[in-house]
């Protein structure tokens, strides 16, 4: 069956380039119409550009609606005008991407607090801020698709990427808080965590590998991730077509008492506790407790 966007609304932030804009160019051939919000700044989030201009040329080009917006992330009343003037032309706000973002990579023993609060509040806060200004829109309408950008650097770690990593695993926590409060409200809400070759990552790549790993062959998950059968509170890797799936799981755990509750008992009892046989996957933290209650029980 074929995946439309017709009727549908979509912003995507950080899309004058990249990732965001082959979010942006598959969302409008499907027939969305699409904001195309991207401050302009380069690598590190400094400077102005008007890159979402031409991305909408591009849209319009192909027989598709679409408006610029120049709004940073991490302004709120940005975010809310930005949201409003969609509604205002379009009538509603069906989807989501969080895309924008900086890097400021330096090992954490040279990084300043500045860089690390920076890339924190653009990725983090941004997408937060971003969520919370389509956020009662999209309950009003009893609809909504979120896809917030994580990366493997959030979720296994990478050398000179402590802020980067830490903003992208809180998106992974966010997905998974907003997930649960949206689902009453039928909005669903999804992370990916992809690997491009983009103004980002140019000089992380051989040049070979580079064009292997186009943004086009990350959008296919993206827009799955946002359509109206979309799964909800899925971390999904993507990058050069291939598609994987991460989770945040849970042992069995190990109960210990008398002596054993002490640091030498979990000491002792370390590989009981990191025994992955019979893991869950929790669909909440509400889990965590149960399963404690459980083993208390004996179970």
């Amino acid at each position: 069956m074929t995946i439309s966007f017709t009727d549908r609304v979509a912003i995507v932030t950080g899309a004058g380039g990249g990732l965001g804009r082959a979010y942006a160019l598959e969302l409008a051939r499907r027939g969305a119409k699409v904001v195309v919000n991207d401050l302009g700044g380069s690598r590190d989030g400094t400077g102005h550009s008007d890159a979402a201009l031409g991305v909408v040329e591009e849209i319009r080009a192909l027989g598709g609606e679409a408006m610029s917006n120049g709004g940073s992330v991490t302004e709120y009343e940005q975010m809310v005008a930005m949201v409003a003037a969609a509604r205002e032309r379009w009538g509603r706000v069906d989807i989501l991407i969080n895309n924008a973002g900086v890097l400021r990579d330096k090992s954490f023993a040279k990084m300043e607090p500045a860089d690390f609060k920076f890339v924190v509040d653009v990725h983090l806060n941004g997408s937060a801020i971003c969520s919370k200004a389509v956020w009662e829109t999209m309950r009003e309408q009893n609809y909504g698709r979120i896809l917030m950008t994580a990366s493997s650097t959030g979720l296994f770690g990478n050398f000179g990427q402590a802020n980067y990593g830490a903003a992208k695993l809180g998106l992974a926590g966010l997905t998974k808080t907003l997930y649960i409060e949206g689902a009453k409200n039928n909005i669903k809400v999804n992370t990916i965590a992809p690997v491009a070759g983009t103004r980002m990552t140019e000089d992380l790549f051989p040049a070979e590998a580079f064009a292997a790993f186009a943004p086009e062959k990350v959008a296919p998950a993206a827009l799955f991730l946002v359509s109206e059968d979309a799964p909800s509170n899925a971390i999904v890797g993507a990058g050069a077509g291939v598609f994987q799936a991460a989770y945040v799981t849970l042992t069995q755990g190990k109960l210990l008492t008398g002596d054993a509750l002490s640091p030498e008992g979990v000491a002792a009892h370390w590989g009981d506790i990191t025994d992955r046989r019979g893991e869950i996957t929790p669909a909440s933290g509400a889990e965590q407790s149960m399963l404690i209650l459980a083993r208390l029980q004996g179970n």
